[in-house]
């Protein structure tokens, strides 16, 4: 696949970050779109480059992102649980 098609997907998930910020869940969604779209660039410019050391690249990234969505669902049953909510606007730092 052409390689703009996964830079316009992050940047679609990059500005739905800098959009969506009411929930934490949407947040997180957008996250995760930009490391899909990221693993997508890895595989597809290591598929098409022979070299051997790029070959487990996209697995470690695929890793990172598998533990931040591990991290991110921990974060939210967390704020859920303490603050009955996933609103950003229930996090500030006065509170804390």
């Amino acid at each position: 696949m052409n390689p703009t098609t996964f830079i316009i997907s992050f940047t679609i998930a990059m500005m739905g970050l800098a959009i969506y910020q009411t929930h934490l869940l949407s947040l997180f969604l957008c996250l995760e779109g930009m490391a899909l779209s990221v693993f997508c660039l890895m595989v597809s410019s290591s598929s098409s480059s022979f070299v051997i050391s790029t070959i487990p690249m996209p697995l470690i990234m695929l890793t990172f992102s598998v533990c931040e969505a591990g991290l991110s669902l921990v974060l939210m049953i967390s704020m859920t649980r303490t603050h009955h909510n996933d609103l950003m606007s229930s996090l500030t730092l006065l509170k804390c």
